[in-house]
């Protein structure tokens, strides 16, 4: 099977090292010299994944490798290796935070909501109670109060503008699923350039928050349902299907998406995933489809 590794540094004022490079081609039995994508940053090693037990074992055996090196890896097949559907989840993925904590700093919450969050995304606790714990919190403050979060307390993730216009501008269609809220989607989904979004919905009554979610709450199955009927709807097969989330929410989608990436993933999401962004900006997820820097969208 032909098939490819992409090997990324964070570093632009950097090098992959070429011992490294030749490395990585050892293991993986190929004698082809690397295809940068990037002049110093990004390169792919391109190899036939039956000559070392398949896709898992390369993948295995290169993350053994590359375990105690600042470099992401990303293994697959040579095709429908540039995705036509990115599908993102939002919190800690595309965004640096998470909103229901950034919600609960107005009202002096933050540190018992995080916890609660945390154990949600590790997969401790199911997330559709976690959720309706987090948001009876809220109950009173004020809807306003959502601009103005995200305008001091959040930041877009790096790379994340740089992979949904590229994508775009090659034809990928790019939806941004969340088990955070509408208030916020709507806003960062515009942002970055994401064609819809889909999150859960808070309930409000004369300008406060109720305390109360809509039903039913977007969660890990919904999140998969959603990919599966976006593939189905724009007739476009899961192999050429990107998902990208950081918690174990994401689990469903990831799992079932022709690639599907963990970010600075908790461990129950990362141990699932085709591949984890560990080191990396988000437009790993570019050099993954083979786009070289010289295609980024930067505007």
């Amino acid at each position: 099977m032909p098939s490819v590794a992409t090997i990324i540094t964070p570093d632009p004022h950097g090098a992959l090292p070429t011992p490294l490079l030749r490395d990585v081609a050892e293991i993986l039995k190929s004698d082809k010299a690397p295809v940068w994508l990037h002049p110093h940053c990004a390169a792919d090693i391109l190899f036939n994944a039956s000559a070392v037990g398949g896709l898992d074992e390369a993948r295995r055996i290169l993350r053994q490798c590359l375990a105690a090196q600042p470099v992401d890896a990303v293994v697959q097949p040579m095709v429908n290796r540039r995705k036509k559907l990115l599908i993102a989840d939002m919190d800690s993925t595309m965004i640096g935070q998470e909103c229901i904590d950034e919600l609960a700093a107005e009202i002096g919450l933050k540190d018992k909501v995080s916890a609660i969050t945390e154990r949600a995304m590790r997969g401790e606790i199911a997330f559709e109670p976690a959720l309706r714990e987090r948001v009876a919190l809220l109950a009173g403050l004020e809807r306003s109060i959502v601009e103005k979060v995200i305008e001091s307390r959040i930041t877009l993730s790096p790379g994340a503008r740089i992979l949904v216009q590229t994508m775009r501008a090659n034809d990928a269609f790019c939806a941004l699923v969340s088990g955070g809220f509408t208030a916020f989607t709507q806003i960062i989904a515009d942002r970055l350039g994401f064609h819809r979004n889909w999150a859960n919905v808070l309930t409000v009554a004369d300008g406060r928050f109720t305390g109360s979610v809509q039903e039913p709450i977007l969660g890990r199955e919904a999140k998969r349902d959603r990919l599966l009927a976006l593939s189905a709807e724009m007739a476009i097969p899961l192999g050429r299907t990107l998902a990208i989330g950081d918690g174990a929410n994401d689990l469903a989608m990831v799992s079932e998406a022709g690639l599907g990436i963990a970010y600075r993933a908790k461990p129950a999401l990362a141990a699932q995933a085709d591949a984890t962004i560990d080191h990396c900006d988000l437009t790993a997820l570019l050099y993954a489809q083979g786009y070289s820097s010289a295609d980024f969208m930067r505007g």
